[in-house]
């Protein structure tokens, strides 16, 4: 799997975290598209990089973090083929991926730990899509 991670200033900390826990993954391909430095940059910048990388197939999902995670969604949820879900906890992030087939990840550095991070992590990549009832859902979108 190729997945892309970008963060603002706000939530560069858990990205490097994210990062270092997806590299111990054989399976997935780690693009980190930014930002390097706590220096303040435009969260938007950073959620059109990974929101593209998605719609345009070089992703197959994305990670994005911000302070709170709520820019980097209403960011990420303007793109095609894109479906970001912000997650707070483990239930969540499976339900973004059990029934709603979120192929973006958004998480708040400043709302969640780093152990809660990489939980919710863990079980978003490990969720399977449910399909059924949720996909004809998703078709009306």
């Amino acid at each position: 799997m190729k997945l892309a991670i970008g963060a603002d200033h706000g939530g560069l900390e858990l990205k490097q975290e994210v990062v270092r826990y997806l590299q111990t993954f054989k399976n997935i391909e780690v693009s980190d598209l930014g930002t390097a430095t706590k220096d303040s940059v435009d969260y938007p910048d950073y959620g059109k990089k990974v929101s593209e990388a998605v719609t345009n197939g070089t992703a197959d999902r994305g990670i994005l973090i911000c302070g709170t995670g709520i820019g980097m969604s209403i960011v990420a949820n303007r793109y095609p083929k894109v479906r970001a879900a912000l997650c707070h906890d483990h239930f969540t992030a499976q339900m973004s991926r059990e029934h709603n087939d979120a192929n973006i990840l958004v998480m708040g550095e400043r709302v969640i730990g780093k152990g809660v991070a990489i939980e919710i992590v863990k079980t978003w990549l490990e969720t399977e899509f449910a399909g059924g009832r949720h996909q004809l859902r998703l078709n009306k979108i």
